[in-house]
């Protein structure tokens, strides 16, 4: 679907193809405790990463969407990852994810590769609605999603089922400007 594999340069990043070697990063983030609290996923070994590895890769391989491994424009820092899921190519949709290592929280880091990730979505892949999916007690995401000016569109409540009990999730979304039916 993508190829060659779209590298994604900001001024402080590089967004580029999550690769095979990234395993050891991609653990660090998706065991650490802070990070998959909201995270729909969690792994306890590095063998078990492999999952989202596999997940990452087929995306791709099923034109259901795109991830980028986030890092520094020297690609010698990996921050986290970020991309699109859950495409329809019909209804011309995506839904938006990412995770950073909390080492990197504060450093404006996602505020910099979401946007580069929207616009590759609007502008190269011809998405109309970017939609992102929060548990309603993520402030952080949801302040985040607000300051790219994605609009609130309401709350599912009792949606999933996490750690015991049922949790509500947020509905946000931002629609491509440029496109018009």
């Amino acid at each position: 679907m993508f190829t060659p594999f779209p590298q994604i340069k900001t001024e402080r990043l590089l967004l580029r193809q999550i690769l095979p070697e990234d395993i050891r990063h991609i653990f660090h983030g998706l065991s650490h405790p802070e990070v998959i609290k909201f995270y729909g996923v969690s792994y306890d070994t590095l063998e078990g990463t492999q999952e989202q590895m596999d997940w990452y890769a087929s995306l791709e391989a099923k034109q259901e969407g795109i991830w980028w491994a986030v890092c520094s424009p020297d690609n010698s820092s990996f921050y986290g990852a970020g991309g699109l899921n859950d495409m329809n190519h019909e209804h011309k949709r995506a839904e938006i994810g990412f995770w950073l290592l909390p080492e990197h929280w504060g450093k404006r880091i996602m505020s910099e590769a979401m946007p580069a990730i929207m616009k590759y979505a609007f502008e190269e892949i011809g998405l109309r609605r970017i939609e992102g999916f929060v548990e309603s007690s993520n402030e952080n995401c949801k302040r985040g999603l607000a300051k790219m000016d994605f609009a609130y569109e309401g709350t599912m409540r009792d949606y999933e089922f996490k750690d015991g009990s049922f949790i509500d999730i947020d509905i946000y979304a931002s629609l491509n400007p440029k496109t018009t039916l």
